[in-house]
């Protein structure tokens, strides 16, 4: 068995921020497994029920809004922190004396040292290596990928079934650019699912500030 583990949503401007990880045989896994973003959505809901049915173990980590916008942090330490979260699940949940390695996607421009930070938030020595883009070159983390690709999803839909369509929550994406300007324009602030310390959050809000200021000249 190995481990993997990966996160979804480091860049949107709303929501929260998921990592898991997976315990599995990657032989195992099903074979279109990988990178999530490359998974239509439909399979990657069926092939997070599959990895579920074959792993031995599944955790899922979640970084809230009010975490992403602490003004004490960053998001390459709160990556870090997603990873550690979900893999000691994990750990935890295995005998003291199995012997576990594997792989993580690195969210860091160097991944050494995003290796060595997650060895440091974990508990004793843990045979781990971070990589760029193992969820495309170890099925294991393309696992980790899926499920928590999913896991962000879920919790996009559950913020659209409360708030109305809020697109994907990616800044890029102009649903959801849309949908910030119309809740400042109509509140006067941020909805409690906007990470308030992305651009997009605070340019909603200068443009809302200054068509106000527009309407009294």
């Amino acid at each position: 068995m190995r481990f993997g583990v990966d996160e979804a949503g480091k860049g949107p401007v709303l929501g929260s921020m998921f990592a898991a990880a997976v315990l599995a045989d990657p032989d195992l896994l099903p074979e279109d497994v990988g990178d999530s973003k490359n998974i239509p959505r439909q399979r990657r809901d069926e092939m997070a029920t599959e990895i579920r049915d074959i792993a031995d173990r599944v955790a899922v980590a979640e970084i809230p809004v009010w975490e992403i916008d602490d003004e004490e942090t960053d998001m390459n330490t709160l990556t870090v922190e997603a990873h550690a979260r979900a893999l000691s699940k994990i750990l935890q949940a295995v005998d003291d004396d199995t012997e576990l390695s594997g792989y993580v996607d690195a969210g860091d421009t160097n991944a050494v040292r995003f290796g060595q930070r997650l060895r440091d938030r974990l508990d004793g020595a843990v045979d781990l290596r971070a990589e760029h883009e193992a969820d495309v070159t170890h099925r294991i983390v393309g696992a980790a990928s899926v499920i928590a690709k999913v896991a962000r999803d879920t919790h996009v839909s559950a913020l659209s079934a409360k708030y109305g369509d809020v697109g994907s929550g990616y800044p890029s994406d102009p649903t959801t650019r849309a949908f910030l300007q119309a809740h400042v324009e109509t509140y006067d602030e941020l909805p409690d699912c906007a990470r308030a310390s992305w651009q997009t959050s605070k340019d909603a809000l200068a443009a809302a500030a200054q068509a106000s200021l527009d309407a009294f000249e």
